[in-house]
């Protein structure tokens, strides 16, 4: 299976891993606000942290799109249409969290609502790896046979 690569990497994986890390630190400036352990500023922080990862994801979903059409295996396609939908899902929920932000809501809610948006992360995360690390997608053919053989001597 072969999709978007830089190289012989696939790039969605590549893309993943700085909305994941801006969601994951909007979050914990938020926790920081709440907590008295930081001032206002974390607000914006939070804030800024969110509307990055929104475009960030949105930028790895193009390139995970095109992954996606170039899977064959019935059941990896129905993983990756659940991890797609779920990621636009999580998109979905951290710009409602943004929105809320933007519209004067410096409260509970908008934190409460990117928590539930990291939880719902997290799943994503998970099933996008699986499907890398153990069905291989967007991996060669090669790169696929020698993660088998590396996997055959460790076990």
């Amino acid at each position: 299976m072969i999709g978007a690569r830089v190289g012989a990497r696939p790039i969605h994986p590549l893309l993943v891993v700085v909305p994941l890390g801006l969601c994951i630190v909007s979050v914990i400036a938020d926790l920081f606000r709440l907590t008295g352990l930081g001032g206002p500023a974390w607000f914006d922080v939070a804030s800024y942290g969110i509307a990055g990862g929104v475009l960030g994801a949105l930028i790895a979903a193009l390139r995970g799109f095109i992954d996606y059409v170039s899977i064959r295996d019935a059941r990896i396609r129905d993983i990756a249409f659940a991890h797609f939908v779920t990621a636009l899902f999580v998109v979905a929920i951290y710009g409602l969290s943004l929105w809320m932000r933007w519209s004067g809501d410096q409260g509970l809610l908008p934190v409460a609502v990117s928590g539930v948006g990291l939880v719902l992360l997290c799943l994503v995360g998970w099933l996008g790896g699986e499907m890398v690390h153990v069905d291989g997608v967007g991996l060669t053919d090669e790169q696929v046979a020698a993660a088998g053989a590396a996997r055959r001597k460790v076990a």
